[in-house]
């Protein structure tokens, strides 16, 4: 196909993947040097940690088959992967490695879908399409090529589409909307703490913890993100609700583009969204407002990750087949300095 070079919105990370990025996340360590680090998952079957500040690729590892999500364990010594071969693979950050395979953690029966490492509990987690969730113990040894026992293993009603952790609370996002939630220190398999569905009604394509731990936001197919609470008391969940986003009128004619991607401001509690329209926003939940907008990219926001600081945002253009087969520009990640004005939330009018 022929492709065209999206222009450069932010630092253009040189050496981007040959196929859809699926993943880009921040290292999270108070090591200037490590929280430098961007880890990159893509179909093209690799795994990439790039220096920001140099611009250079510092390790790259390969996948037998296209990585789905990837993310940093404990301090940034290590990093996991996982896909559509169906394991879940660490590889140590040390000495320069490129090119290399990982250790193989554990399998699942089909792809897997996403990855969190909940720090609190030193436990890396695993959602897949087989329709469960599996925690493995990162500091175990790999007990041969289809790794070691899971620590648990989590049934589900559906296929896992998004997962996020904070604190002890580790909340899963299935196909028909449906979310679980439950507390990493006792992962029942029997029971969740908290079975329930989103309020949008159509397809979850990301979910993300509030940075306050109150909370969780849900992105989905049809234009919309919601923000939901732990607390199930009434007074709690009054304060949940939808909003639109990611719209355009043409014409007379209303398009609505699919969420891929939340990310949350560490410092304000703001967040950012990105979509297939090709647009970043940044938005107030608090008080119902959007920020700012972004200068529009060449195609689909596919991921988004702020630093630790909250001073840069990582932004996937990747195109993600939402329109089938076509020509699209060439995947590329952005870095872009982030400007308070662009996260604070906007002080009250008394």
């Amino acid at each position: 196909m022929s492709l065209v070079r999206a222009p450069t919105q932010g630092l253009e990370l040189a050496s981007p993947p040959n196929d859809g990025v699926t993943s880009v996340s921040f290292c999270r360590s108070g090591n200037q040097s490590l929280a430098d680090l961007l880890l990159v998952s893509s179909w093209d079957k690799t795994l990439s940690v790039h220096s920001v500040s140099s611009n250079t690729i510092r390790y790259s590892f390969l996948h037998e088959g296209p990585v789905l999500d990837a993310c940093f364990g404990r301090e940034g010594t290590e990093v996991f992967s996982a896909g559509l071969d169906k394991t879940v693979v660490r590889h140590a950050l040390g000495s320069e490695p490129t090119g290399r395979h990982g250790e193989t953690i554990g399998t699942h029966d089909q792809p897997v879908k996403c990855l969190c490492y909940a720090a609190d509990n030193d436990l890396l987690v695993s959602g897949s399409w087989d329709k469960t969730v599996r925690a493995w113990d990162p500091r175990q040894p790999s007990a041969g090529p289809e790794g070691s026992k899971p620590a648990a293993k989590l049934p589900l009603p559906g296929k896992v589409f998004s997962m996020d952790s904070h604190g002890h609370r580790l909340v899963v996002a299935m196909a028909n909307r449906k979310i679980s939630i439950y507390d990493t220190r006792k992962l029942d398999p029997k029971q969740a703490e908290l079975e329930t569905e989103t309020l949008l009604k159509h397809q979850t394509r990301a979910v993300q913890c509030f940075p306050n731990g109150m909370g969780y936001a849900v992105a989905s197919i049809e234009g919309r993100v919601s923000l939901e609470y732990f607390d199930r008391s009434e007074e709690q969940q009054k304060k949940s609700y939808a909003f639109k986003c990611h719209r355009r009128v043409e014409g007379g004619t209303e398009y609505i583009f699919p969420v891929n991607a939340i990310a949350f401001h560490p410092k304000f509690g703001t967040f950012a969204t990105g979509g297939c329209d090709g647009v970043v926003n940044t938005w107030d939940g608090e008080n119902k407002k959007r920020l700012y907008q972004y200068s529009k990219y060449q195609t689909s926001i596919a991921a988004l990750s702020f630093n630790q600081q909250g001073t840069k945002l990582a932004v996937a253009a990747s195109y993600t087949f939402e329109q089938g087969e076509k020509d699209h520009p060439l995947d590329a990640i952005f870095v872009r300095d982030v400007n308070e004005n662009e996260v604070k939330p906007k002080a009250k009018k008394q």
